[in-house]
């Protein structure tokens, strides 16, 4: 028996003003975002920014459906975007936040599971991290890679040892 273990490495900060510029104005356009969202059953207003490595800011938010699996994440919604109009374009950068209805940010956000599956492929694609802010009321989180918000995961690689 061999037993692994598993670190991450997360930034913390407390202000948004900590951050460099382009990361606060990322976190502002996420903020932004959100409040458009479309949450008439949870109420979670959930906006997501990215940054591409061309420097192109797009945002997305969430978009919840009265069948709730037939609604998306604002992760999934701005990665899609970007990869259906930038298709040969890696993110460098990429925003989550909540907020309320007031724009303030929300406690402890972070991605579910099939939005970090969908971060991750992004990545996997490019094969270039992409940098995780996740932006909360008590804390900005800041991840260097999206291996670090889904350890052990399954990607293309994982598909290549069943064929």
């Amino acid at each position: 028996m061999k037993t692994k273990e598993i670190r991450i490495s997360i930034s913390e900060f407390e202000k948004l003003e900590e951050l460099s510029t382009p990361d606060q104005e990322l976190i502002r356009r996420a903020r932004a975002s959100a409040l458009q969202a479309y949450a008439p059953y949870s109420n979670y207003l959930v906006g997501s920014a990215l940054r591409l490595e061309n420097g192109t800011i797009v945002t997305g938010n969430n978009q919840e459906n009265a069948s709730s699996p037939l609604g998306t994440c604002a992760e999934r919604a701005v990665i899609f975007w970007a990869n259906g109009n930038y298709p040969d374009l890696a993110i460098e950068t990429l925003v989550v936040t909540a907020v309320d209805q007031n724009g303030q940010p929300a406690a402890n956000v972070s991605p579910c599971g099939a939005c970090r599956q969908v971060m991750l492929e992004a990545q996997h694609r490019f094969k270039k991290p992409i940098r995780v802010i996740l932006d909360s009321s008590n804390k900005i989180e800041v991840l260097d890679n999206i291996n670090d918000l889904l350890p052990l995961s399954f990607n293309g690689n994982s598909l290549k040892s069943i064929v």
